[in-house]
């Protein structure tokens, strides 16, 4: 489905800022970059500037290195042997162009670039249909070599066999040191950790105890918080053979690490706590757990799918795929038939790792998969994949709560990620 872009009641005499881009991934193999401009009368207009298919067949994730201008792309694979990943400088204009490309293990979904310094930077990939991580050495022009796989068996199948027959690793993300790649393993109920080199001398990650989580949960994505408080951390265990009490660092406490299962459809927290000896080392300890969509609780067929922290650190967002919450106007100007709506969840982390559920607003459509928040932290990208489109929702940065969207897009094929160029 492909919708025009929806320009919103913008009055004549108004004037535009400078647009922000944005870039979207979608399962039709094409990478688009889109451009939001607002106008002095606070209107929005979300226009396509470009498309490419450097990333075809089934792109599912995209990473922005924007000290460098690069962005990464992984393609899961889902019509080929193998997945990949592919490199793209981007350019004020929108216009992505092509780096480089390798073929990597199947199903990748998600990926996170680590020990980002100036001697020594990496990009790890969760591969969900692979049952793998890997790790790729990149280079500020958007060059890579690969560097480890890490390949993961179960005995037997989980509690929930049609989605748990196999591992399943669902994303990677950095814990606030830059020490630990988390690593939720949907198919295992487990957050599978590794641990990297914070000298800097090597890309290396080594595999560190698990976390194991309630049976059939089927953890999918996690974020870190904290309300900014401070101690000292040192890196994991390790067999390389730097001296751990050169590097142990400061870091925020208490840390709370909240984790979103999508067969549970719930949302995890558990408090996280850092060795302060040269052994290093990480703990985990559940603090709080809920539906994600609080109150409301969640439909049969509903599915749990993103986390992120605000910009400002109040609130936390959490987005609930095919729950048919909302019904809301149809985003085609030229159909006034009515939509069902997903939605997406608003929370306040308390100090104590607890949350208070602040809202559960419409996400514009079905599906929505993924979402970023922009810097300022007053708009939401939102990418729905079974509505193939991208929706701009507007928040109120100081009570959190969503009030509407400002502008909306259709694309070709199921969209699976947007991210801003910020």
């Amino acid at each position: 489905m492909v919708l025009p872009s929806i320009l919103l009641g913008i009055a004549g005499g108004a004037t535009s800022s400078a647009a922000t881009n944005l870039y979207v991934a979608s399962y039709s193999g094409s990478i688009t970059s889109l451009s939001l401009s607002s106008y002095s009368n606070g209107t929005y207009n979300l226009a396509n500037v470009f498309t490419t298919n450097a990333s075809a067949p089934s792109p599912s994730w995209l990473t922005l290195d924007k000290a460098n201008n690069i962005l990464y792309s992984i393609d899961e694979g889902l019509t080929t042997p193998n997945g990949s990943v592919t490199s793209l400088s981007t350019s004020s204009d929108g216009i992505l162009t092509h780096i480089e490309r390798a073929i990597t293990i199947p199903g990748g979904v998600s990926s996170v670039i680590y020990n980002s310094s100036a001697t020594s930077r990496a990009l790890a990939i969760a591969h969900y249909g692979g049952s793998a991580l890997s790790t790729w050495s990149i280079n500020t022009n958007g060059t890579f070599t690969p560097l480890q796989n890490f390949t993961f068996s179960l005995l037997g199948n989980g509690s929930n066999p049609s989605r748990q027959e196999a591992s399943h690793p669902h994303q990677a993300i950095v814990d606030p040191t830059g020490w630990y790649i988390i690593v939720p393993d949907l198919g295992a109920d487990m957050i599978r950790i590794f641990c990297s080199d914070p000298s800097g001398a090597s890309d290396l990650l080594e595999e560190h105890a698990p976390l194991k989580v309630a049976t059939g949960s089927g953890p999918r994505h996690a974020a870190f918080w904290s309300p900014n408080t401070t101690t000292t951390a040192a890196p994991c265990p390790s067999s390389s053979s730097y001296d751990k009490r050169s590097y142990i660092k400061t870091t925020t406490i208490p840390l709370y690490m909240y984790v979103v299962s999508e067969l549970a459809n719930t949302v995890t927290g558990f408090a996280v706590t850092y060795s302060s000896t040269p052994a290093g080392g990480l703990s985990f300890r559940k603090v709080y757990t809920s539906s994600t969509s609080g109150s409301y609780g969640n439909p049969i067929d509903s599915l749990a799918a993103e986390i992120a922290i605000t910009p400002d650190n109040a609130h936390i967002l959490i987005s609930n795929r095919d729950d048919g919450m909302f019904n809301i106007p149809n985003p085609n100007p030229r159909n006034s038939s009515r939509i069902l709506s997903d939605s997406v969840a608003v929370w306040s982390p308390l100090s104590n790792g607890t949350l208070d559920f602040v809202q559960l607003y419409p996400a514009g459509g079905s599906s929505p998969r993924q979402f970023s928040i922009n810097k300022a932290g007053d708009l939401v990208a939102v990418a729905l994949q079974s509505s193939e489109m991208v929706v701009i929702l507007r928040r109120d940065v100081k009570t959190g709560r969503f009030g509407g969207a400002v502008a909306e897009i259709g694309l070709k094929g199921p969209v699976t990620t947007v991210i801003w160029d910020e």
